[in-house]
């Protein structure tokens, strides 16, 4: 499959509703166990079970602390709402520089919970939509600003394993 083309316009609620209704979960279905990422040390699965875990932290099923100092977490809010993409040197505080043991037994399985985990988000933020929850990076996070951080967590990976390309008509911008 070739990549798809996106614009990384993370300020643009038409393409996010596309993106999670959409392109990600086509996407994932196109993801291999043999695809290796253009950078950083993650399988095709580790990055699956990643993301299974941002999903739910952005819900009520992780209760997370940020240790981020408040300053910089307003900076780095900022940052969700520009469309800058996600850098690829990037440490997640909670996972550390090491792969996680893998929590499933196949890649196809941690994909079908991908799914489950996106759906029960999509659903969580309708049926509540002012609901705040603590990212460990970012700080409280609400319903839009979730979004947007999905949005670029989840470009920043399907990119890693060239499952999606940013449109080069909006990479100046």
């Amino acid at each position: 499959m070739s990549p798809i083309k996106l614009s990384l316009n993370v300020n643009d609620p038409d393409l996010r509703k596309t993106f999670f209704q959409k392109t990600l979960p086509k996407a994932i279905d196109a993801l291999d166990q043999n695809m290796d990422p253009d950078w950083g040390k993650m399988s095709a699965q580790h990055m699956i079970e990643h993301l299974i875990f941002s999903f739910r932290m952005s819900t009520d099923k992780l209760d997370l602390e940020c240790n981020t100092p408040e300053g910089t977490r307003n900076k780095l809010q900022a940052f969700l709402n520009s469309n800058r993409p996600m850098p690829k040197g990037f440490i997640n505080p909670v996972a550390g520089t090491e792969l996680l043991d893998l929590q499933y037994p196949s890649l196809e399985h941690a994909k079908e919970i991908l799914k489950e985990e996106i759906q029960y988000y999509l659903t969580y933020y309708k049926n509540n939509p002012d609901a705040v929850q603590t990212n460990p990076t970012f700080g409280k996070l609400g319903s839009e600003q979730w979004q947007k951080f999905h949005f670029k967590h989840c470009f920043h990976h399907l990119s890693q394993f060239n499952l999606i390309d940013q449109n080069k008509t909006d990479e100046n911008k």
